[in-house]
C-alpha cells in the first residue's frame, strides 16, 4: 500500500493580469495542471474561478497588476490559492443577503472547501485567500449525492463571476 503524501507539493502556479480575461485562463490552468481525470478537478476549477473573479473584483487590483494563483496538493487534499494586492477598505467575507444577485462566491468556496482562509501580507503587501478541497471522494457509493460544484454551479449559473 502506498503512504500517503503529507507535504503539499505545487501542481502549477502562474501569475495573472488584472482582467476579467484572466478568470477563463485560471480556469483552463487549473483544468490542465490537475488533470481532467482528477477527482477533485472541477470543484479546483471552481473555486479558482470564484477566488480569482474576487480577486479582480473587490480587491485594489490594476489592469498592470498581478493576481497569483497557486494550486498545490497532496494524496488526500488540494490547495488554491490567490493572492492579490489586497483592499484599503474590506477583506473577504460571505455576504448575509439571501436575495442578493451577486456576491455568492465565498459562500460557494465555502460549500465546496473542507477549510478556506485569507493571509494579510501587511500593509501595501496584499493578501492571499485560500481553499482546501478534498481529492478524493468521500463516499465511495455510486449513489451517492452529486458533488457541491455540480449542484452550486447549476444553481448560481456556471462558473461565471460571483
Amino acid at each position: 500500500m502506498k503512504a500517503a503524501s503529507a507535504e503539499p507539493r505545487v501542481i502549477g502556479s502562474i501569475q495573472l493580469v488584472g482582467i476579467r480575461e484572466s478568470v477563463s485562463h485560471a480556469r483552463s490552468e487549473v483544468r490542465r495542471w490537475l488533470g481532467d481525470d482528477h477527482p477533485a478537478v472541477d470543484d479546483a476549477v471552481l473555486v479558482a474561478s470564484e477566488l480569482v473573479t474576487n480577486a479582480l473584483r473587490h480587491s485594489d487590483a490594476k489592469p498592470y497588476d498581478f493576481i497569483g494563483l497557486t494550486v498545490t496538493a497532496t494524496d488526500e487534499m488540494v490547495y488554491v490559492e490567490v493572492r492579490d494586492p489586497g483592499s484599503a477598505f474590506s477583506g473577504p467575507h460571505i455576504r448575509q443577503e439571501p436575495e442578493a444577485e451577486d456576491g455568492r462566491g465565498l459562500l460557494i468556496v465555502r460549500e465546496i472547501s473542507q477549510d478556506w482562509g485569507t493571509r494579510e501580507h501587511g500593509r501595501g503587501l496584499g493578501r492571499t485567500v485560500w481553499c482546501a478541497i478534498r481529492a478524493v471522494p468521500s463516499s465511495p457509493d455510486p449513489s451517492a449525492p452529486e458533488s457541491v460544484s455540480e449542484s452550486v454551479s447549476g444553481s448560481v449559473g456556471g462558473c461565471g463571476p460571483g
